[in-house]
Formats: C-alpha cells, sequence, structure tokens
C-alpha cells in the first residue's frame, strides 16, 4: 500500500498501520522481554526509523516455520513444538527490518538488519500485548499475514517507546 507507514507503540504493544495520517489498522504485538535497546546480542527492540528491507514468506500456509528467513518444509504444531523445546518459532511471514538511524540502529554494534530484527509469526499460544520476544516484533499469524500483504519492501517503520495516536512521526531521518 503506496504511502503507508507502520508505528510500533512499546508502551502499549500494539502496531498501528498508517495511511494518510489515520490509522487504518492496529494489532496487539509482543515486543522484547528485555525492553527496548539496540545493541546487538541485547535481545532488546531496537527504537527508532526502519525500513522494511525484505519481505518473505508471500504465499507460504500459515504456521510455516522459517529459520535464517527460509522455509524448512514445517508447519508449526504442538508436536512439532514438543520436539524442539525453547525454540524461538519464527512463522508464516517475516517483514525484516534494515534501521534508518546510524549510530542509533544502523552501523557497527547497533545494526537493526544485521541484528536480524524482524515483525513475525508465533505460535497461538504466544501472548500478545506483553513484551516477552526475543527483539523482534511478534504478531499473531493472521495479523502478520494482513499486514505482509498491505506494506510493501521500504515502508516506514517507527518504533517507539510510547506514542500518542494521531501523532504519528513520519519523516524519517
Amino acid at each position: 500500500m503506496a504511502g503507508a507507514e507502520v508505528h510500533i507503540d512499546v508502551a502499549q504493544q500494539r502496531l498501528h498501520l498508517v495511511v494518510a495520517g489515520a490509522s487504518l489498522r492496529s494489532y496487539s504485538v509482543s515486543t522484547a522481554l528485555n525492553g527496548v535497546g539496540e545493541i546487538d546480542g541485547s535481545g532488546c527492540t531496537p527504537r527508532g526509523h526502519h525500513r522494511v528491507r525484505a519481505k518473505v514468506g508471500a504465499g507460504c500456509v500459515p504456521g510455516t516455520v522459517f529459520v535464517a528467513r527460509r522455509a524448512t518444509g514445517e508447519i508449526y504444531s504442538p508436536a512439532l513444538a514438543a520436539q524442539h523445546p525453547g525454540r524461538d518459532w519464527i512463522l508464516s511471514r517475516i517483514l525484516w527490518l534494515a534501521g534508518c538511524e546510524r549510530g542509533l540502529n544502523r552501523g557497527g554494534s547497533v545494526d537493526t538488519l544485521r541484528s536480524f530484527i524482524y515483525l513475525h509469526g508465533c505460535p497461538d499460544d504466544c501472548v500478545m500485548g506483553v513484551p516477552a520476544s526475543h527483539g523482534c516484533v511478534r504478531m499473531a499469524n493472521s495479523d502478520v499475514i494482513d499486514l505482509f500483504d498491505r506494506v510493501e519492501v521500504g515502508t516506514l517503520v517507527c518504533i517507539h517507546t510510547a506514542l500518542v495516536p494521531g501523532q504519528w512521526v513520519s519523516a524519517a531521518p
């Protein structure tokens, strides 16, 4: 969708798809259990302006399992989960982010792209609305598929610690 932006409110654990200054869709999400931060390996969700660098999983069955951005041929199930305890499940679709702000979320030890930060689906029993991820932004499978179909590579993604709806920050540095 041309002109769309994604705004993630970490405090409210909400993702807003914004078009022409208005929230078109709002989804409950789960950001990092470790809070916000940009250092690679911290397990935190990076703040600031990002862009969708790549979209992975178009046409895949909901629940498709991804490892290193490649479909494994598996479809998530409780039985599969029991075989792989502790696995960080990346399911259905991936929107891979790249930071736009040198020194904050781009370059060196704070590079969102090289930290492999995604918006992605997760098992249905993952609770949304509370921080629980390893740094990525988790979404319900149906929600990430809906968002995936509405955004393009290059879409601006702003991750805020607090956001006042209707006051969208739209200009990337």
